[in-house]
């Protein structure tokens, strides 16, 4: 891919990003500070793309003047959707505004489609559905007596696998995995909050994710750009198997935010939530820390994971987690 297409790739992720104006001041950071980054990567110099984007000095028309291959352009809607679906299902001005990038770029009904999977995987709830009658009476019966002794090295072992099966999705080259990352670490906050009594919605969890320091729009960027600029995503013929030297330091991210964040919400809940926000962040940049050194010693479990793992089935995995 050309730095020209890499730019109006991340150009429209950035857009997709800021659509719907309804970002927090914090995310905004985030995302300019992920922007910056990327800007200084495979020789792609973008210092003002930010701005540019937050000001409204680009436009659709311009960036698909700079996609020139169909699989350039296929890849750029991809990450637009993803963006757009990071942080929960899209709203209207999304929606729209996806409408318009598929006009612009002159893509055909398979992506409307693909946008069809991301919501699906979006809208996944962090919980299992709810019980009736019987079943629901134990299911009442179970969550109150868990709290009482939760297995601090079952939810250890937990934690670990989380932390390597998102190691495992940022080495597939299809965008949805990447996707699947975040819905699977709320899923893993939401079950250390039930295991010490705590009955967690998607909104007390983002606001979580977000107190420690993870943001969602910024964090999806974050690890498709890491992809994209390692030559990853993208629908490339053994893609995987060439991608895992590549991504193995970018996908140890993935895994020491997964750690991290398991970790952190395990010291939340076990603690009474009685955790400053000072402290989480704190303690949230340390135990990542802990989780980048580790990345080495659990990277061939990484690879293993992502060679069984099948991008076709995202879906059910993040139903199934």
């Amino acid at each position: 891919m050309t730095p020209s297409e890499t730019k109006a790739i991340v150009t429209l992720s950035l857009l997709a990003a800021f659509v719907d104006g309804d970002k927090h001041e914090r995310e905004r950071a985030e995302i300019k500070r992920i922007a910056e980054g990327l800007s200084q990567a495979d020789g792609v110099n973008l210092p003002t793309l930010y701005q540019d984007v937050l000001m409204k000095r680009v436009s659709l028309a311009s960036v698909a003047s700079h996609l020139g291959s169909s699989e350039a352009r296929q890849l750029a809607y991809e990450m637009a959707v993803c963006v757009c679906d990071a942080d929960g299902t899209q709203s209207d001005a999304e929606r729209m505004f996806l409408m318009d990038v598929r006009t612009s770029l002159g893509l055909d009904a398979s992506a409307a489609r693909f946008s069809e999977q991301a919501e699906e995987i979006a809208a996944v709830p962090v919980a299992a559905p709810v019980a009736t009658g019987a079943l629901a009476a134990t299911a009442a019966a179970t969550a109150i007596a868990a709290p009482n002794a939760p297995d601090s090295a079952e939810l250890d072992k937990s934690i670990l696998n989380a932390a390597i099966l998102n190691g495992a999705l940022e080495l597939l080259p299809e965008t949805l995995s990447t996707m699947a990352i975040i819905p699977l670490q709320m899923k893993l906050v939401y079950r250390i909050g039930q295991a010490h009594g705590y009955q967690l919605d998607s909104g007390h969890i983002k606001d979580f994710l977000a107190t420690v320091g993870v943001g969602l729009t910024s964090q999806y960027l974050e690890q498709a750009g890491r992809k994209l600029l390692g030559g990853l995503l993208g629908k490339m013929g053994g893609g995987l198997l060439r991608g895992l030297g590549n991504q193995a330091v970018s996908s140890g991210m993935s895994f020491a935010s997964t750690y991290a964040l398991g970790h952190v919400a395990k010291r939340y809940y076990a603690g009474g939530r009685t955790l400053s926000t000072q402290m989480l962040k704190e303690a949230f940049s340390g135990v990542v820390k802990e989780g980048q050194s580790l990345q080495t010693q659990y990277l061939p479990a990484i690879q293993e994971k992502a060679r069984t793992l099948d991008a076709g089935k995202v879906l059910s995995l993040v139903r199934g987690a």
